[in-house]
Order: C-alpha cells, then sequence, then structure tokens
C-alpha cells in the first residue's frame, strides 16, 4: 500500500509541477534597475511587409473598351497629312519594384471586313509624358518593349499621361471601316 500512496503522491507532485510551468508567463526582453536614478529600457521589433504591385490602366476606369476613331475626309486619302485621333487617352502607370516593361500586341493589321487590311504601322502615338510612351505598334506581334523607369531615388513607378494617336494617312487603301484591338501589357521584369 505504500508503494501505491508513493507513486500516487509523485504524479500528483508531477502535475502539480506541470500546471505551474504551464502558468509561467512568456517574457519578453526587460530590464531592472535601483538605485537612485533607475532606468530600465527594453526593445522591440517592427516589420512591415509590402507586396509587389503593379497597376495599370489605358483609357475609363473599369471593364470599358476605349475607342479612337479616325475619320479621313475623301479629298485628303493617302496624301500624307496625318489625321488626328477623334480622342486623347487617359493612361496610368503604379508600380513599386523598379523598371516597368511596356508592350503593346496585335493581332494582325486593322481589317475592313472585306479583305481589305491596313498596317498597325500607320498608327503613331505621341505622349504627355516622354516617360510613359506608347509602344509603337506592328502586325501580328508584340512591339518592341517600352521601359518605364522609376522615380528618381525610388523604386516606385507614378506616372500619368495623356496618349493621342496620328493615323498618318500615307497610302490610299480601300473605303471601308478598319478596326483592330491592341493589347498593352504592363509587367515587371
Amino acid at each position: 500500500m505504500k508503494t501505491v500512496r508513493s507513486i500516487r503522491g509523485l504524479a500528483l507532485t508531477g502535475v502539480a509541477a506541470l500546471g505551474l510551468i504551464a502558468m509561467t508567463p512568456a517574457v519578453a526582453e526587460s530590464d531592472f534597475d535601483t538605485g537612485n536614478n533607475p532606468s530600465a529600457s527594453a526593445r522591440l521589433d517592427f516589420e512591415v511587409i509590402i507586396p509587389r504591385f503593379i497597376s495599370f490602366q489605358v483609357g475609363s476606369a473599369g471593364s470599358t473598351v476605349d475607342k479612337v476613331t479616325f475619320n479621313v475626309a475623301g479629298t485628303d486619302v493617302g496624301n500624307g497629312n496625318a489625321v488626328a485621333g477623334s480622342n486623347a487617352v487617359a493612361v496610368t502607370l503604379l508600380g513599386n519594384v523598379g523598371n516597368i516593361d511596356l508592350v503593346g500586341t496585335t493581332t494582325g493589321p486593322l481589317d475592313n471586313g472585306s479583305g481589305g487590311t491596313l498596317s498597325w504601322t500607320q498608327i503613331t502615338s505621341n505622349s504627355s509624358d516622354a516617360g510613359l510612351a506608347a509602344p509603337d505598334l506592328v502586325d501580328g506581334a508584340a512591339s518592341a518593349t517600352v521601359v518605364v523607369t522609376p522615380n528618381v531615388g525610388t523604386s516606385v513607378v507614378n506616372r500619368t499621361a495623356n496618349w493621342s494617336f496620328l493615323y498618318e494617312n500615307d497610302n490610299i487603301v480601300g473605303a471601308g471601316t478598319y478596326e483592330g484591338q491592341v493589347v498593352y501589357t504592363a509587367s515587371m521584369p
């Protein structure tokens, strides 16, 4: 009987000791000082995690795909006098990891639906911010890359511009409404 009581006593003592260990609070860095002018200090580390991101908008906000229209007068077809697009397009580019690559991709030349085509090289652009220029377009491929650099002394690109477009009007082409779409892509290398 004495052995059973001893084992029970040891078991209860062990459980009580575990309970005391569990109740001991975790202690952060601390300092203790005594004397005439006591002073104590403790450090605390902070960490802020910012993800990589990019935001790019060409034209209206949301899912609207804007359209630029060129109306060439009949007496001006193919005379080499450039025709301005119907509107400028607002462009915003924001990113936080340094240089951003910008390309424009087409699936082929502009098409009038009757077999007539018009090369994208006839569409040129101007930008109100030289640091956020529109890529020169080519038929059925991605353009050469335009590299947009960050603001001086930072890794942040934060640029806005208005892109305006011209139809160069260098050739006499068949009548019709020539349509096509460009997909502009901004990416971080």
